[in-house]
Formats: C-alpha cells, structure tokens, sequence
C-alpha cells in the first residue's frame, strides 16, 4: 500500500470513532431523557394519587406488596407506607376504570332490586285495612 492511500483509513476511521461517540452520547441524552421524563410522569401520578387523602384505611397486606410498597420508597418515589399504598391503589384504580364502571353499573341494578323487595314485604306487613286502600 502506498501511503497516500493510508490518510483516508486513518479519516474513516477517525469518522468511524466520531460516529460511534456521538450515537454513544446520543444514546446516554436519550436514556437520561427516557428516564426524566418517566420519572416526572411518575411524580405528576404520585401527587395525584396523594391529593385529597382524608380517608382512612388499614389494610393488610402480603410479602410481595409489602416489597412493592417498600420498593417506591427506596426509589425516592413514595415517602411513607401510607403514601405507596395511596399510589399503588390510585393507579389500580384507574388501570381498572372500566371494570369499576360495570360494577357500579351492578351495583345500582341491586340496589334497585333491594329497594323493590323492601316494598314488597312492606306491602305484605301492612294491616288488612292498609292493604286494602293502596
């Protein structure tokens, strides 16, 4: 090989380790960004979760959820307990939406047919004379 031919394997793969460095740092931006924006995603639904807590609960759990409970204060995500079971509720909850819509849809039709019984067996205590005015 003549050495006029050796600049240009020495720019290629001068180019080669440029190209690889800027997609490495592209990649790490990428990542941090991934991660910046799963961890605010993660702090809005945090906040939501934990607005408005007035009610209160004790609630037994077993070892697996305890480590998840756990787990998001370790990560800094959850200060307490309280506030990770508070989360991991809320986002059941609204992973669920359209289960609960049905139960409470459920939950109405008995109410109603409750409400139905409770008539009926009024109408069968009542007095002969009562019974007979209705």
């Amino acid at each position: 090989m003549s050495e006029k031919e050796s600049p240009p394997v020495e720019e290629q793969v001068v180019e080669e380790t440029a190209e690889k460095a800027s997609s490495s740092k592209n990649a790490a931006k990428a990542e941090t960004w991934g991660f910046s924006e799963i961890a605010s995603s993660v702090r809005t639904a945090v906040s939501r979760a934990l607005a408005n807590r007035t009610n209160v609960v004790m609630v037994r759990v077993n070892d697996e959820t305890l480590r998840y409970l756990d787990m998001l204060i370790e990560a800094d995500i959850c200060k307490s307990r309280s506030e990770s079971a508070a989360f991991l509720i809320a986002e059941g909850v609204k992973a669920k939406t359209a289960l609960y819509e049905r139960i409470a849809e459920v939950t109405e039709q008995i109410a109603e047919l409750r409400r139905q019984l409770r008539e009926i067996v009024g109408e069968d205590e009542k007095p002969p004379r009562e019974q007979a005015a209705s």
